[in-house]
């Protein structure tokens, strides 16, 4: 019998944390136990990667807190930690702590219980099926939705389950051109539950063509080719308000890791600003450096000075593109081309040089006739 994939059908942007970790072990942990505990918690829910650097970069923590945070709570018996062969930590597991009896009192045991009550619905609060059509939450089969989640203020409605006759008429009408870029740029067939994000995206969320297009094409250079992952990043920019192409990728760019490496290495902490975005956004996209240039240059950028330090990068990288330097390799040769044209010219200028009368022309020639001066003092 071949085997099949259950997928989640809506996305509810919620982690959960077991009550029992909040009655026995939040009291005695510190601020960075804290955190670190309740991230791997919320990227194993998310089903994504993590590492020591991203937790530590995250929290403005040294990756040494970080370990201490793993090893309090290995210690605690909530994880267990997995190596690779030179003692790095290769994974984590964490520890469910819904099974099994608690260790201690929970707050139903030391808090007294209050009765909640249903809030009670007047006849004028109720509306008739054609007034509920003419609001803005989203129809499925007849009925209204109204369920939605809410982060940073800003309300996303879920997503519905569409109907077969309405996944038909988006696949072959408004949907066609979108259905056709994600199996260009996914490489696969669109299935049904794919048809159900895809539409999601386009009418719910009320993605443009050309930000569902931007969209899939970013997902696809991630190697994340997987309408899950899509529909996450197409929430996360309908929160931080992306309606274009240009907007979804400044959005990007801000959370890149690869732009806070940059701004780590010129010692800056914190998001870019619009500026400093200009500058890193040039140096990829227009000059067409990589990370691994720009972050040489910013290090010799913070060598020599402790100001002004993106335009001293960006001296470094237009002479960098004069000399057409497209790698480390080309860097280190020039440098030691540089070292030999300077060490030859060193040499040259420390050589005496004779002059026409056969002195050397390092020092100062002078008239004195020496025997006119030898008869002067023998005559006195």
């Amino acid at each position: 019998m071949s085997g099949f994939t259950v997928f989640q059908d809506s996305y509810i942007g919620a982690t959960i944390v077991s009550n029992r970790f909040i009655d026995e072990y939040m009291t005695e942990a510190n601020d960075a136990q804290l955190k670190v505990y309740l991230y791997l918690v919320r990227m194993l829910n998310a089903h994504l990667e993590t590492s020591l650097g991203d937790i530590a970069d995250r929290f403005n923590h040294t990756e040494k807190d970080v370990i201490r945070a793993f090893k309090y709570w290995e210690k605690k018996g909530l994880l267990t930690i997995d190596y690779d062969g030179d003692n790095n930590i290769a994974g984590v597991h964490l520890v469910n702590l819904c099974k099994g009896d608690s260790n201690g009192p929970t707050v139903e045991s030391t808090h007294k219980s209050v009765k909640v009550s249903a809030p009670s619905v007047s006849k004028k609060d109720t509306i008739s099926d054609a007034e509920a059509a003419k609001t803005e939450e989203p129809m499925v089969n007849g009925t209204v939705s109204s369920d939605e989640y809410t982060e940073n203020s800003v309300a996303i409605p879920m997503k519905p389950s569409f109907g077969a006759k309405e996944l038909s008429g988006f696949s072959n009408k408004g949907g066609k051109q979108l259905v056709f870029l994600a199996q260009a740029y996914f490489g696969k067939p669109v299935t049904q539950t794919d048809l159900q994000t895809l539409a999601y995206i386009s009418q719910i969320l009320e993605f443009s063509d050309d930000l569902v297009d931007y969209l899939l094409q970013y997902c696809a250079e991630k190697g994340k080719k997987d309408f899950r992952y899509a529909e996450k990043v197409a929430i996360g920019w309908k929160q931080n308000g992306v309606e274009t192409p240009e907007q979804a990728k400044g959005a990007s760019l801000r959370y890149d890791r690869g732009v806070y490496d940059i701004m780590k290495r010129l010692g800056k902490s914190g998001s870019p600003t619009v500026k400093e975005m200009e500058y890193i956004t040039s140096w990829r996209d227009k000059d067409g450096f990589s990370d691994e240039l720009i972050m040489e240059a910013c290090d010799r950028a913070v060598l020599n000075t402790d100001s002004n330090r993106f335009s001293y990068v960006q001296g470094i990288l237009n002479k960098w593109k004069a000399q057409n330097i497209t790698n480390l390799d080309d860097v280190k040769r020039v440098d030691e081309e540089f070292k030999k044209s300077t060490a030859q010219s060193s040499s040259h200028s420390a050589s005496p040089k004779k002059n026409s009368a056969g002195s050397f022309g390092n020092y100062k020639q002078n008239d004195i006739d020496y025997d006119e001066l030898s008869k002067k003092i023998y005559a006195n």
